[in-house]
């Protein structure tokens, strides 16, 4: 919750030299002579909100203007602190040790914004760097201003929404908790591999790889390479048959050119001499060796047939393995990897899909609760919409529109989240968006009559032409209106009206003077004397008039301040 402003500080703006203003809660009168500078403290608020920061406005000779503001807001209320003021180093701020409505110490928050003359805007949130944007929505939530070509927040629909939820006291959280759990729901949902037909077919896809291997029969990881060698010997057995023969008569031919033969010889001359014992033992072993390969040999010879059907049955099987291979992994190893990936990601789907028959159910289920909280929330707004728009049609007629018609237009699907305010403010004029609504005046005495039917605002509200084109009567009624919206939040009023600036609670002046060829701006906040003289301007263009005086005092006496600041 925003508590309001404490203080302006304006540098370099147009006629403004350099002026800080110290703001009080309640209902605050800017007033000066035409060309004092008065809209130019609503400019700077403006430039705070995030406005279009226009090169002209800086001040002749100057070559930045810079606007500085202070606010106090309770503690929780969304803003970006860590709880102290970074500009002074004091815990919740520099500020007053103001309690807010619940007895919280409030904390502080220090925006600015400068122009820079040939160059960009710049923005500070409590004396650190911001973006324009950041800057924007933190001044959103603590001002409001209303006015001719001024931020008006709420000619936006989602604070139209807003409005009227606060007006008729709408619960949402219903509404809010549904979506949530619907969310909630569908993204367990999508994380569990989409919908019930994709996780079929990758079902499908994993049974048929799991089965495929399976029906392999794959031994081990080293079957291939086994069966290569196989392959090799059935391949060209007569060749080997062959090989083997020459090799075997070279080691054990029956004649004595055998090379068993000749190691035997050679081993038998060297016999029985201690000093070639050691060679003669090896001789010996070799001799065993040659034995030894010439039976392997002979095996071979022997026993390698041909056999055409089992090569066949090899070479099939083989061919049977690079396949997997080539689907599932580059060799064997991966082939029995993948399979058990496979089964172990099927043990898993076929547990989602147990849980995601469960979410099916559970997803109808919030659906269903969610249309309903949305048809609750959608009743709710168009039941409030005429009671509203009739409470702020009934007092814009108090506020010099005695013809205004205002309607509140609820549309959309679901909890009709289209909240669209209308206003026809001129017999024969149709109803349009408040974002249309042409004539300054008239807009800001709209958005005055909404803020006294929704209490639920920003901290601060500036008014600028809300008394535009209204005397009499009507002005007075405009000052009660503000007084009243004075009490439950700060008003700040642009006004040449003595009738709207005696119903303030406090009342600041704007003068403009020259010195050296330069016109400057000064700002002064009235006692209650200075009060009696500015309002007798206001009243006959004479401050020292004593019957204007009189009428001002008058004025006055009325007043929720009764002249005091």
């Amino acid at each position: 919750m925003a508590l309001g402003l404490v203080e302006l500080r304006v540098r370099n703006l147009g006629v403004i030299d350099d002026v800080a203003v110290s703001f009080e809660p309640g209902m605050t009168a800017l007033t000066g002579e035409t060309g004092a500078g008065k809209t130019l403290l609503v400019e700077a608020l403006s430039l705070l909100l995030g406005g279009r920061a226009d090169q002209t406005v800086v001040r002749s000779g100057a070559d930045e203007a810079t606007v500085e503001g202070r606010f106090l807001i309770a503690t929780g209320s969304g803003h970006p602190s860590d709880g102290g003021d970074r500009s002074t180093g004091k815990p919740g701020g520099g500020g007053p040790d103001q309690a807010g409505p619940d007895g919280r110490v409030p904390d502080e928050a220090v925006l600015a914004r400068s122009v820079v003359r040939g160059g960009r805007s710049k923005a500070w949130i409590d004396g650190r760097m911001a973006t324009v944007g950041a800057l924007a929505e933190l001044a959103g939530g603590l001002i409001e201003l209303h006015g001719q070509h001024q931020h008006q927040s709420l000619t936006r629909p989602e604070a139209q929404r807003r409005a009227l939820d606060s007006f008729g006291q709408i619960e949402l959280i219903g509404l809010e908790t549904a979506q949530r759990h619907l969310r909630l729901l569908t993204d367990e949902s999508a994380a569990l591999g989409g919908d019930a037909r994709q996780r079929a077919r990758e079902v499908d896809l994993l049974t048929y790889q799991i089965d495929e291997i399976a029906a392999a029969g794959i031994e081990d990881p080293d079957e291939d390479a086994r069966l290569e060698v196989e392959e090799d010997r059935l391949a060209a057995a007569d060749a080997h048959r062959q090989a083997a023969a020459v090799a075997l008569a070279a080691i054990s031919a029956s004649d004595d050119s055998s090379a068993l033969d000749r190691l035997g010889q050679a081993s038998g001359a060297v016999a029985g001499r201690a000093a070639l014992a050691p060679i003669e033992a090896r001789m010996r072993s070799s001799m065993a060796e040659l034995a030894d390969l010439a039976t392997e040999l002979r095996t071979v010879v022997e026993t390698w047939d041909d056999d055409p059907e089992r090569l066949e049955e090899i070479r099939g099987r083989r061919k049977m393995f690079h396949e997997l291979e080539r689907k599932y992994g580059s060799n064997l190893e991966e082939v029995l990897a993948h399979a058990s990936d496979a089964r172990e990601r099927l043990a898993v789907i076929e547990g989602e899909e147990l849980r995601a028959s469960a979410l099916d159910a559970e997803i109808r289920s919030a659906r269903d609760a969610l249309v309903q909280a949305e048809s609750e929330v959608a009743s709710a707004r168009r039941e409030t919409a005429p009671r509203l728009a009739g409470q702020i049609e009934v007092t814009l007629r108090s506020l010099a529109m005695p013809s205004a018609r205002f309607s509140i237009a609820v549309e959309g699907a679901g909890p009709a989240d289209q909240v669209t305010f209308l206003l026809g403010a001129n017999p024969g004029e149709a109803l349009q968006p408040l974002a249309k609504v042409a004539s300054g005046g008239e807009l800001a005495r709209t958005m005055l009559a909404v803020r006294l039917a929704i209490t639920d605002s920003p901290g601060v509200m500036v008014f600028d032409e809300v008394d535009a084109g209204v005397g009499g009567a009507a002005a007075a009624s405009v000052g009660r209106a503000l007084a009243g919206l004075g009490r439950h939040a700060q008003v700040l009023v642009v006004t040449h009206l003595a009738q709207v600036a005696a119903l303030a609670d406090h009342q600041i002046e704007v003068r403009k003077s020259a010195s050296g060829g330069r016109t400057r701006s000064e700002v002064v906040a009235l006692d209650a004397e200075g009060r009696v003289v500015e309002i007798s301007r206001m009243l006959s263009g004479r401050p020292d008039s004593s019957s204007a005086q009189r009428h001002a005092r008058e004025l006055l006496e009325g007043s929720p301040g009764r002249g005091a600041r």
